[in-house]
């Protein structure tokens, strides 16, 4: 019988052959395809994000995870919405408009996937314009916006004030390796996160708002 922990442990350890081997076993035994990804591969990212917190695991080791369970989502979506099972919510992110970085906001993305969000990555140098077309395209009802550096900062003020002045309701989130807490309150975003497994809990605690 296919076992769930070995499947966390498989994601914890980035082992891309079992994850998969796993999953395909856990689908075949009729597991239903929410525990296979809560218990399994959530249970696993969560352990990477706890521990990429506490500095236990750096970088290499959540990319390597978030590949492991990339490999076995792709397996697993298709059931997921068979199964009607609805993401915990939709995350759209992006680095701002004039800057390239995106290794923080890829990271992110695996996190905010790996916890049970739909994200929608626009990638980077994006437009005003562009956040706020495609807010309204997806309805999304959380926003993410990154930056490496301290000039593409304001970049971050100008689609918030484009988001609201479009009347979208959706919430923002800024992060970044030159922001702060306080930069997010002087420019009226609705979270802030230091860093990749931060960015989870502050994304669910807002939707919970």
């Amino acid at each position: 019988m296919a076992d769930l922990k070995a499947l966390a442990d498989a994601i914890i350890k980035g082992d891309q052959s079992s994850a998969l081997q796993i999953t395909k076993q856990a689908l075949a035994e009729k597991m239903s395809p929410k525990s296979i990804l809560n218990d399994g591969l959530i249970a696993g990212m969560n352990v990477i994000g706890a521990r990429f917190k506490k500095n236990e695991v750096y970088i290499p080791e959540v990319l390597i995870a978030a590949r492991a369970m990339k490999t076995a989502m792709e397996v697993l979506e298709p059931e997921l919405v068979k199964a009607g099972v609805k993401p915990v919510g939709k995350f759209m992110i992006g680095t701002v408009q004039g800057d390239l970085h995106d290794i923080g906001k890829n990271l992110v993305a695996m996190m905010l996937k790996g916890a049970g969000f739909e994200v929608i990555d626009l990638g980077v140098d994006v437009s005003v314009e562009k956040f706020v077309e495609q807010a309204k395209a997806h309805s999304t009802a959380l926003i993410g916006l990154s930056a490496l550096l301290t000039t593409t900062m304001p970049a971050m003020e100008k689609t918030i004030k484009a988001l609201k002045d479009a009347g979208l309701k959706a919430k923002v989130m800024i992060g970044g390796a030159p922001v702060t807490q306080s930069y997010a309150d002087k420019i009226g975003a609705d979270g802030y996160a230091a860093d990749a497994a931060s960015a989870v809990d502050i994304a669910k605690k807002i939707l919970a708002a």
